[in-house]
């Protein structure tokens, strides 16, 4: 009789652990297809120095019917061109931006240049720097959404030190990473 009324609570454990491990995990499916289905319109990232520069700015994302705009105004760059990319983490820890991780690439491609076909999905080219100034860059981006397998959010926006190249594997040979902001949700009514 003993050993009955024991393998009759330990199925009874069981199955409790069970139940509510599997409520949990239906539990989790349903906050990641609610957090899927919001209706994101824009984005935000604030820039801050890395690897002691003086880089500091902010980029937007806009959904337009094209596409994702991306506006950005940096700061603190040396004139010339800088590689700019979404890289997969939201995590800006490291002081030298390498806990970023590389470019976000859900899809395994080379690395390339904004309008080329195959590229990693947070290749955005290379923002340029003027002699004095702010610099600029703005661009309609049709790879990156703000939900599903190519969304920016919470992930980062990264400055390189050098120009991309668009062609050296896996990252375009920019150099340093000077400048990052972790991509979120932008506040409509600013």
């Amino acid at each position: 009789m003993k050993t009955f009324q024991k393998v009759w609570i330990v199925l009874t454990v069981s199955l409790v652990i069970t139940t509510f491990g599997c409520k949990t995990e239906t539990e989790n499916t349903n906050m990641q297809s609610k957090a899927d289905t919001v209706n994101i319109n824009g984005a935000i990232a604030v820039i801050h120095p890395l690897n002691g520069s003086n880089v500091s700015g902010i980029v937007y994302f806009k959904k337009v019917p094209e596409g994702i705009e991306i506006i950005a105004d940096i700061n603190g760059l040396a004139p010339g061109k800088h590689g700019f990319h979404v890289h997969e983490y939201g995590d800006l820890r490291a002081e030298d931006g390498s806990s970023a991780g590389g470019h976000f690439n859900p899809y395994d491609e080379p690395h390339g240049g904004p309008q080329m076909e195959k590229r990693h999905v947070g290749d955005l080219g290379n923002i340029l720097a003027p002699e004095e100034g702010i610099a600029h860059y703005q661009m309609i981006n049709k790879l990156i959404s703000f939900s599903g397998e190519s969304s920016i959010i919470g992930r980062s926006i990264i400055i390189h030190e050098g120009e991309d190249d668009f062609t050296t594997q896996p990252s375009g040979n920019s150099g340093e990473r000077i400048g990052g902001g972790v991509i979120g949700i932008a506040n409509p009514k600013y």
